[in-house]
């Protein structure tokens, strides 16, 4: 069974729709592997084995039926500790939000549980969701699934580690401004935010309701496509298969490309240099618009944070890690007219994006300009973990600014995803070139 465990989520589900595994061993194998891990405590927050099963066996007697919900059917997934789940406790890695028991599923639980995805566990996560780095001493940080002393990479940083370490077949996370992708490029794996408003976020604990969004964090293009799929209650997603040769690249040279560490730098170059041998068209082009773009974040972001918890933090403030209610509290030296003027601009430079990327299929950039820091490195100094942290998210925010959809592919060195942005509500076009571009990374 442990060769499975190793396998992509589709793969599994493919195994079981051909009745050559069951449901249910796969399932108590997962438990049993879970138990048996040291650090399984800084990974999860609840292991739900017992409903977990219940959903296994009841997919065992389907598929005795020759009856498959979907491609995922029976395969088991963890869940960000910010979905809301029936009766279990859903904390969003906060101490503010201790005993929060949901009495209802969020909608893409629903979604995941009508196409027969196993609901295994809940994983831990930066406070609120408002930390790429992973780390969080309040509740736990979970090891770097490559090296136990680095950060997971954030806020979905269970999500990442239970995936990479094959205690579970998939996970979902949130991305607000780069929370799949990061812990997914730190853990070697494939992390995929959609268009923002393509998922459902009832029954998800919010940050930034403007950009979250919720996305999976695989090992495939296509586990992605596949739950992807499942969480918007859509037919399967069926990938194009793409010539390389009919699409268009861009590397916009201005921002996304700065402060690169150097290992980071020759991954991209190394990345760019294979798509060009495999005959991708990619263009060099210069625009400030990145720049302008990303100076609204700390405009934009920390306010709308900050108004969704201002409530909550200043009744316990102590509760929380200093760096981290610190750039809550930011939000509140933004006045309305900024803000209003930040959005403004903001919805102009959209436009100018388009334009300016118009005859592109896909910009392509590094997914993190650095590697993950060390996690006791980030703990010793606050200002080191604010400055990090802000770095982190630097490149991946573009896209939750600019509303489009983003995913992050492993590569041959470690810790360097590789960024791929497409046009907004195209994702399907953006998982498709994907698919193509992971198979010439994997060569």
């Amino acid at each position: 069974m442990e060769k499975t465990l190793n396998l992509t989520a589709t793969e599994i589900g493919l195994k079981l729709a051909q009745k050559k595994i069951c449901p249910v061993e796969l399932t108590e194998a997962y438990i049993e592997k879970i138990k048996g891990f040291s650090e399984a405590d800084r990974i999860f927050t609840t292991l739900m084995a017992k409903t977990a099963l219940s959903e296994a066996k009841a997919t065992r007697t389907r598929i005795n039926k020759g009856v498959t919900y979907s491609p995922l059917d029976g395969v088991p997934v963890s869940w960000k500790d910010l979905f809301d789940t029936a009766n279990v406790q859903t904390e969003a890695g906060s101490a503010l939000l201790q005993n929060r028991t949901p009495s209802i599923n969020a909608n893409v639980i629903q979604n995941a549980k009508k196409a027969g995805l196993t609901s295994l566990a809940k994983t831990h996560m930066t406070e609120l969701a408002f930390s790429g780095l992973g780390v969080n001493p309040i509740t736990e940080t979970p090891p770097n699934s490559i090296d136990s002393k680095l950060a997971p990479g954030g806020s979905s940083s269970g999500a990442a580690v239970s995936v990479a370490l094959n205690l579970v077949s998939c996970s979902v996370g949130s991305d607000t401004g780069g929370s799949v992708r990061v812990p997914a490029a730190w853990n070697n794996l494939v992390g995929f935010k959609p268009t923002h408003g393509q998922l459902s976020l009832k029954g998800v604990v919010p940050l930034c309701p403007k950009f979250d969004t919720i996305g999976p964090i695989v090992k495939s293009v296509e586990d992605a496509a596949n739950v992807f799929s499942i969480l918007r209650s859509k037919e399967r997603v069926n990938l194009e298969e793409i010539n390389l040769t009919d699409k268009k690249m861009a590397i916009i040279e201005t921002s996304l490309l700065e402060n690169l560490d150097e290992t980071v730098k020759i991954s991209f170059d190394q990345n760019i240099a294979s798509l060009i041998k495999a005959g991708a068209q990619i263009s060099f082009i210069r625009s400030n618009i990145i720049r302008d773009t990303l100076k609204l974040a700390s405009t934009i972001y920390s306010p709308e944070a900050y108004g969704t918890w201002k409530h909550l933090i200043e009744e316990n403030p102590s509760k929380m890690h200093p760096p981290v209610l610190e750039r809550f509290r930011s939000g509140a030296s933004v006045d309305g007219p900024e803000y209003v003027k930040a959005w403004q601009d903001l919805e102009i430079l959209r436009q100018n994006y388009i334009t300016l990327t118009d005859k592109f299929d896909i910009t392509l950039a590094p997914t993190t300009p650095i590697l993950p820091p060390k996690t006791q490195d980030l703990l010793k100094n606050n200002s080191y973990f604010s400055e990090r942290n802000l770095l982190t998210l630097r490149n991946t925010r573009l896209a939750n600014l600019m509303g489009l959809p983003s995913l992050s592919l492993p590569t041959e060195i470690n810790f360097c995803g590789l960024m791929l942005m497409g046009k907004p509500l195209q994702d399907i076009q953006l998982l498709s070139i994907g698919k193509k571009v992971e198979s010439i990374l994997k060569r």
